[in-house]
């Protein structure tokens, strides 16, 4: 059984600072790319970063670019969304994911958290 667990969210004022983890299991961990999305009320899930298997390369999404960042562990089978800057519209649930290869694309992943909440308070 796969798992995919997040953690880390909550409530921040606006310009502070989030670390979401991920932390895998049941999977070849080192084998998948790894990836960010985010969902806010009544809005459509939301690319916001995806990191290769070796983690040599990233992928963001536009809303994200110089506030953001991904990394991960695989000696850990752990995946990390590092936020700063954060703005009132970045709250929403946050979800990690896991695919075959580097996508921005939600159908491309195969493994998803449960999610964990991030607040941006203004």
């Amino acid at each position: 059984q796969v798992d995919l667990v997040e953690s880390g969210g909550g409530v921040v004022q606006a310009g502070g600072s989030l670390k979401l983890s991920c932390a895998a299991s049941g999977l070849a961990f080192s084998s998948y790319a790894m990836g960010w999305f985010r969902q806010a009320p009544g809005q459509q899930r939301e690319f916001v970063y995806a990191i290769t298997r070796s983690g040599v390369s990233t992928f963001r999404g536009d809303s994200v670019a110089g506030r953001f960042s991904i990394s991960r562990e695989n000696s850990k089978n752990m995946v990390y969304l590092h936020m700063n800057v954060l703005k009132p519209e970045d709250t929403a649930v946050y979800y990690c994911a896991a695919a075959k290869s580097l996508s921005k694309q939600s159908h491309a992943y195969e493994y998803w958290g449960q999610g964990t909440q991030v607040t941006v308070s203004s």
